[in-house]
């Protein structure tokens, strides 16, 4: 396997793009490491994990809580872990999200890594140090930011990838196209899910780009004071509806996205919402949708970048051009009501 090294402000993270997961013993002690998967995950891959000591998790974010922590660290004692273990996530955001919080706080903080079996997680979720936990309703609002020692890429896993987890993948990359490359922009325009999932190699480059996007952004910003707010285009509303209406995560940021475009005609001189609009409904996203906006806005104020009375909402100048601007959660809610209405 090659591996690509990359550096982040305390540490350093292995990347192993083009790779197979049964080579995975060439990265950890098989006897010092835990895997931890979700039964979906597991079931499409069984053979796989008979090799290794494994902890399956319930998919899906409702099991992305700090009860469900606490059962894997219950787990992870009985097994006599150790500072010496190295945990494991194998799946999507949900599992890599888990895997990296607990790594992070169980023995005050164990060696990890990320197997990535989603799209969505290929190209976002196990890229940056973001470990976490929702809180009910209210996303990621516990965890820590701490990088995994590596990124094994083993793209074979997308094989038993429902369509609606490809459409999540896309909003993720559609997101990263609108804020920094208008070149990829105009290549999703090109194509359809389709294309990618019959072209193995278009879909192993668009990938490793994607991932690279994140990464720069992180490594210029790993504690997001900055650069790294761009990132969250789209998910400032896209969050707060996202539990509540029990919307995946791809769906919730793809209607954020619109309704910040919207937001960024007024506050940048925005010109293209039709444009993203039309990308995201090629790609099978939703775009626009009833809410109850007093309810949303009421979880939207507990969002991390929430300042005094203000908010740093991530718009866009143009496509491929983010900016993140400074609101009052006044204004905002003004604007939004007009949108909504």
């Amino acid at each position: 396997m090659r591996k690509t090294k990359y550096s982040f402000t305390n540490s350093s993270v292995d990347y192993y793009f083009d790779g197979d997961s049964d080579n995975l013993s060439k990265l950890v002690l098989p006897e010092k490491t835990v895997l931890i998967t979700d039964e979906n995950v597991y079931a499409a891959r069984k053979k796989f994990f008979s090799k290794w000591d494994v902890i399956v998790l319930k998919p899906g974010e409702a099991y992305k809580q700090q009860r469900v922590a606490d059962a894997v660290i219950e787990q992870l004692i009985e097994k006599g872990a150790d500072r010496s273990t190295t945990l494991v996530g194998v799946g999507g955001g949900v599992v890599t999200d888990m895997t990296g919080y607990v790594a992070s706080v169980f023995l005050r903080g164990i060696r990890f890594g990320f197997v990535p079996t989603s799209l969505l997680a290929m190209v976002d979720a196990s890229i940056g140090g973001k470990n976490g936990i929702d809180v009910g309703i209210y996303k990621n609002m516990v965890g820590a930011i701490r990088q995994p020692d590596f990124l094994l890429y083993d793209y074979r896993w997308l094989k038993t990838l429902p369509l609606k987890e490809w459409k999540n993948g896309f909003a993720e990359i559609i997101k990263h196209a609108c804020i920094r490359d208008k070149a990829m922009f105009a290549e999703l325009e090109m194509n359809k899910i389709s294309i990618y999932r019959k072209n193995p190699s278009l879909l192993s480059g668009l990938i490793r780009r994607n991932a690279l996007i994140k990464t720069k952004v992180v490594q210029l910003d790993e504690y997001e004071k900055a650069e790294r707010k761009l990132l969250n285009f789209g998910h400032t509303l896209g969050h707060a509806i996202e539990n509540m209406y029990e919307l995946s995560h791809g769906e919730a940021i793809s209607i954020g996205m619109t309704y910040a475009c919207h937001l960024s005609e007024s506050l940048t001189g925005f010109r293209d919402t039709q444009k993203v609009a039309d990308l995201l409904d090629k790609y099978g996203l939703p775009t626009y949708a009833a809410f109850d906006l007093k309810k949303s806005f009421a979880v939207l104020q507990k969002d991390k970048k929430k300042v005094d009375r203000d908010i740093q909402y991530v718009l866009l100048n143009k496509i491929g051009k983010g900016v993140v601007h400074r609101i009052s959660l006044v204004d905002l809610q003004n604007k939004l009501e007009k949108l909504v209405s």
